[in-house]
Order: structure tokens, then sequence, then C-alpha cells
């Protein structure tokens, strides 16, 4: 079945354009201009993955990630301003799977489009119960893409789902921000990206974990994450 794509663009040369070149790329792309309305075409449609801009007439691109992200379970793709690290960061805070500056070249928006949907799990995938990793009332399943502490399930996007579970199948030993940004991005760290911070922010938040003493996902000054064998009771 072909990958289904929303593009969120109000810009319709831009748009046409990059609708035609991931069309000869065996994807299926169809064009929403406004954020107003692109909200209700998500969430009836359940894309694989949805390119948002920014600045949308009606609704803003981060309102309408806002919006969605609990009910979409597929990709949002972010395109920001060129260096507006706030953009980015809002955006991930909000549930963005990634973002990309505009302008970008069409070949990197397609390279970083199938990187991310390599995440996604097959559908012969999604009902079975291996590949589980247990710790204490911590529970995470690669195959099924689903987290649980306790009784409560743990909501997560892609991006947060992907960190997590490599975080956890790495349990008590160090990931640099390099490593995670190699491992998840295919990208070095420049020693600027916040991507990671972010979300490791949000996942903390998620996982019941103290914001200012952290004990699940610790920080080691200097070094990166650890994602603790303990303290999940």
């Amino acid at each position: 079945m072909m990958t289904r794509i929303l593009l969120v663009e109000d810009d319709e040369r831009l748009a046409g354009l990059t609708a035609e070149y991931l069309s000869r790329n065996d994807l299926h792309v169809s064009i929403e201009p406004r954020g107003d309305t692109a909200e209700a075409r998500i969430l009836a449609e359940q894309p694989d993955l949805v390119i948002l801009d920014v600045m949308l007439p009606g609704k803003d691109g981060f309102e309408v990630c806002r919006a969605v992200r609990q009910q979409y379970r597929g990709v949002i793709l972010m395109l920001t301003a060129r260096d507006e690290d706030f953009d980015q960061i809002l955006g991930l805070e909000l549930g963005a799977d990634d973002y990309i500056a505009k302008p970008v070249q069409p070949r990197v928006l397609l390279a970083r489009i199938k990187a991310l949907l390599r995440r996604l799990p097959a559908p012969s995938e999604q009902d079975n119960a291996s590949d589980q990793l247990i710790f204490g009332n911590f529970r995470i399943s690669q195959s099924t893409r689903t987290a649980s502490l306790g009784s409560q399930n743990i909501d997560l996007t892609t991006a947060e789902f992907d960190l997590l579970w490599l975080l956890a199948s790495h349990a008590g030993n160090v990931l640099s921000r390099d490593d995670l940004l190699q491992e998840l991005r295919g990208i070095g760290f420049d020693g600027l990206d916040r991507s990671i911070d972010a979300r490791i922010s949000r996942l903390r938040k998620k996982l019941n974990d103290d914001p200012e003493n952290p004990t699940r996902i610790k920080t080691v000054r200097g070094k990166g994450y650890l994602f603790s064998k303990h303290d999940w009771d």
C-alpha cells in the first residue's frame, strides 16, 4: 500500500512542486492549504505522515499539532523558519516527531520522510507481543510500540517512543546526545540542537519523574542521559 502524506502548506506553488516530487518517489500526497481545516482532515484521514508548516492561514501549525496529537497516531514533521530554535523546540514540545528548516531541498525532505517512516511498525508487527522490556511497574514493547506505568498506558508520540525505547534498551548505560541523535536522526550533535533535551523533558513528565531531581531518566552532567534499571516501583 502506498504511503499517504498530507502536506499542510499554503504556498500553492511550493506545495505543488513538493507534492509532485514526492509523488514521483512512490508517495501519495494530498495538499491542505489552511490550518483551520487541516485539523479535521488529519483526524479523519489519519495519513501516515503529516508535513506541517508553521505559518498557515486560519490556524498556525503549532495550534494544529497541539489539537491533533492526542488522537493522531502517525508522524508529524514540522517545517520551521531557518535558525528559529524557538519554533523547533516548541514544535517538539507540542508533540511533533521532527522538524526541518525552510527552505529545504526536495531530496533532503524525502530522506527525512523515509527516515521517519522507517520508525513505523509494519502491519504484521502490530499485534506481536514480543520484544518487551520490563522494569518494576514500567513496561515497554517495541513490537506494539506501547508503554505503560502500572495500569496506565503512556501516550507517546513516535519520536518519544523511539527515544524511550533506545534509552530503556540501554538501561544502566549513559547515552550521549551524539549517540542519541546519530541513532534516531542520523546526524551528529552540533552543540546547539535541543531536540533531545525537549523530548527528555516531556518523557520525564509522562513517567512521573521529578524534573528537579529525576531518578528514572537521569542526567549525567557532561556525558548524557541514563535510563535507570531501578526506581520503577
